[in-house]
């Protein structure tokens, strides 16, 4: 699609047409994309040819929707979309307003529960928001199941220092407060260099319905990781070392963009999460994106994964060689442990802009 003229929801809905089709989710395609086009809330009616009217912190480009393509081994894949819904006349406190509407909506029209979201609602949702962001929303579509919405909240709205008091607070509230000494006890050992990233919640009557909590570990090393991956019950934390080495290309400190941690607390957990990701920003740590490529798929044969989907979904976002230009593949996040142990794979709409490749490597 050519993006001249065209709305930011209608560029995102035609890219996640491709994407849905081409992992054979092609059927739920139409249904995805209207609720897409609703999560983006007022300013998805903009037009892509203008510059981005919020610097929204889900793409480098500030374009406000990421896509990503979970995988596991003999399961289909499964295709999310991160959301930044915002205003028609942004600003931290409109968006919020503006992501509040779009719940509203969501919660009536797929009668989602908000029993969890209220209990921490008054946490992360003050009338002067601070931050990049104050609540996105996750869209996870997968064949044979209604959409799971998710949604994220900024544990640093208050401001940084109060990060770690409104998590504590948060998973105290929802049920897990002891865990969150163990996440400080692995995750939280070297200072500012470790910050809260997101709270996140399901919003479904589900069962396995998850509470999330995401790190920041900036310089951390591949042993780092391992600590952090090891306060997860039940996980080979070490697995994370080889994916560190194998997605990052690197032994080495991570000196970019930072690794993420993210921790998964399920009904029944008290003082230890059942799983853990590791989020490695692989467009950090190669010069383009077919570099990225090799990784990705050197990573999904390491955990024994069909690359086959893959390939297809790459195909489907991608609108340039790869070679000329580096951040269509952002993330690439491993997954141990309950409830879906896997690797997702994280691309990026590059609707604003593409990142020039690197000249020199800076792969160790």
């Amino acid at each position: 699609m050519n993006p001249t003229g065209v709305s930011i929801r209608d560029f995102g809905g035609s890219q996640l047409r491709d994407l849905l089709h081409s992992v054979h989710l092609g059927g739920i395609a139409n249904n995805s994309v209207e609720l897409l086009s609703e999560t983006l809330g007022p300013g998805g009616f903009r037009p892509l040819s203008n510059s981005p009217s919020w610097r929204s912190g889900v793409a480098d480009d500030h374009t406000p929707f990421e896509f990503s393509t979970a995988f596991a081994v003999g399961e289909p894949a499964m295709v999310r979309v991160l959301v930044e819904p915002t205003a028609a006349e942004p600003s931290p406190a409109a968006n919020m307003d503006a992501a509040l509407d779009v719940l509203d909506s969501l919660a009536g029209r797929h009668g989602l529960p908000l029993d969890r979201f209220d209990a921490v609602r008054d946490l992360f949702l003050p009338s002067e928001p601070q931050g990049e962001f104050s609540l996105w929303f996750s869209l996870v579509f997968r064949a044979d199941a209604k959409p799971v919405i998710k949604v994220y909240l900024n544990p640093e709205v208050r401001g940084r220092a109060e990060a770690p008091l409104l998590v504590g607070e948060g998973l105290a509230r929802l049920g897990y407060g002891a865990g969150h000494a163990t996440i400080v006890d692995h995750a939280r050992r070297r200072g500012d260099l470790d910050r809260y990233s997101f709270f996140a919640l399901d919003l479904t009557e589900s069962s396995g319905a998850r509470a999330k909590v995401y790190l920041s570990h900036q310089d951390a090393t591949p042993d780092d990781a391992v600590v952090a991956a090891s306060a997860a019950h039940g996980v080979d934390a070490e697995t994370v070392r080889d994916f560190c080495l194998v997605a990052g290309g690197r032994s080495d400190p991570f000196t970019g963009r930072p690794l993420i941690s993210s921790y998964t607390f399920l009904p029944g957990d008290v003082d230890r999460p059942s799983g853990y990701s590791l989020y490695l920003p692989v467009r950090s740590y190669v010069n383009d994106d077919s570099e990225a490529r090799l990784r990705v798929l050197a990573t999904l044969d390491q955990h024994l994964i069909d690359p086959t989907a893959f390939r297809s979904a790459l195909g489907a976002v991608a609108r340039r060689p790869l070679a000329d230009g580096v951040g269509l593949i952002a993330h690439v996040s491993l997954r141990i442990g309950a409830p879906r142990p896997g690797v997702t794979v994280y691309l990026s709409s590059e609707a604003h802009s593409t990142a020039s490749p690197r000249v020199a490597t800076l792969v160790s």
